[in-house]
């Protein structure tokens, strides 16, 4: 989880592993970049709105740096409107959620993923799962 509001992304990223996810917490693009490059998550819930690097393009950044490896990103902000989710479909986000987002549904749809990776989808066919990509348990 990638929040600049540190108690949402320390509270998500405890909530995932409760459940028994990799789950890891930043603060910041930058700190995301470093975090995955060792730790190569397969999804990725991101704030837009941070100050420094945004959502946007952290997305780009993780994308070009994923090369080939299953990626989802998912957007988590407060913006809902219908321009802000064609921001985050231009940006390769696979999923947008708005704040404040239901633990219930955010488990629900990193489980949703982590279970096609499971079944062994490779990367060309997960893109139709959220329009994008879907991906395995490992949650920055």
């Amino acid at each position: 989880m990638v929040d600049d509001n540190r108690d949402a992304a320390d509270s998500t990223a405890d909530l995932l592993r409760v459940v028994g996810f990799d789950a890891r917490a930043c603060y910041d693009g930058l700190a995301a970049l470093e975090l995955a490059d060792g730790f190569l998550p397969n999804v990725c819930l991101i704030d837009l709105n941070m100050p420094g690097m945004d959502g946007d393009a952290l997305a780009a950044r993780l994308h070009e740096r994923a090369g080939g490896r299953l990626l989802v990103l998912v957007a988590v902000t407060a913006m809902g409107d219908e321009v802000s989710r064609r921001r985050t479909r231009e940006a390769g986000f696979s999923l947008h959620l708005v704040k404040p987002v239901d633990p219930h549904d955010l488990l629900a749809v990193v489980d949703r993923v982590w279970r096609a990776w499971q079944r062994g989808l490779d990367h060309d066919a997960g893109r139709d799962m959220f329009g994008t990509d879907e991906a395995r348990h490992r949650t920055t």
